[in-house]
């Protein structure tokens, strides 16, 4: 099987009829035009995707430890259950792909856009998503602990019973989104817009609100004080700011 680039430029061939558990370790496929390929399955540890046209690619189950998938279309992609461990994806674009289960631990999606993605119980600890788009994004049970999601992009997100501890969220947006259940210990979220969330049942302990907008949210200075949460007099409560 000939693997062509977005210029119709052929860059690799490789034995059989598709990609499906192909070993493609370490492969250069730059700018390789991917789209709608079955890859379930395939190994991609440390290849180069750089640029690489994978939208709707079926990559269930695939390995892509440590590969580099920076600026990589992978729109509407499933990568269920896939392994992407250390994996770049910076300013990746993955709206709409299905990452449920997916392991990224470690991986930099830095500036990705993931809007309407599905990251359902994903493992994304110590993940790298600062200013990532994950509007209208399910991360419904994923392992968010120790993540760096500064100034993401995170309005009307499914986040509930997601593990978010000591996540920092400084300056993130999560207008409306649903945090029913989850765990924010220690979370870090100083100036971070919270205006409409549902914080249903979340464990707030320790938590920073310092300069959070929190109007619309039925949280209350008492509520914090209890769990030991932090917020100053910036903070907004309805239409009032407490310290």
């Amino acid at each position: 099987m000939e693997i062509k680039n977005i210029d119709g430029v052929v860059i690799r061939t490789v034995e059989g009829a598709n990609l499906r558990n192909a070993d493609l370790r370490g492969a250069d496929l730059r700018r390789a035009d991917l789209h709608g390929t079955d890859l379930r399955g395939a190994g991609l540890y440390r290849a180069d995707l750089r640029g690489a046209n994978l939208w709707a690619a079926d990559l269930t189950g695939a390995s892509l430890v440590e590969a580099d998938l920076t600026l990589a279309d992978i729109q509407e992609a499933c990568l269920v259950g896939a392994n992407l461990s250390g994996v770049s994806l910076v300013e990746a674009d993955l709206a709409s792909a299905d990452l449920s289960g997916a392991i990224l631990w470690g991986a930099d999606l830095a500036g990705a856009a993931l809007f309407g993605s599905s990251l359902r119980d994903a493992y994304l600890q110590g993940t790298d998503l600062s200013g990532a788009d994950l509007g209208n994004a399910d991360l419904s049970g994923a392992n968010l602990s120790e993540a760096d999601l500064r100034e993401a992009w995170l309005r009307v997100a499914k986040l509930r019973n997601t593990d978010l501890y000591m996540a920092d969220l400084s300056k993130a947006d999560l207008y409306g989104a649903s945090l029913q259940e989850a765990r924010l210990h220690r979370a870090n979220f100083s100036e971070a817009n919270l205006s409409g969330a549902d914080l249903r049942c979340a464990n707030l302990r320790k938590a920073d609100f310092r300069g959070a907008n929190l109007t619309g949210t039925e949280v209350i200075p008492e509520a914090l004080s209890e769990q030991g949460a932090l917020f100053d007099k910036y903070t907004v409560f309805g239409d009032e700011r407490h310290g």
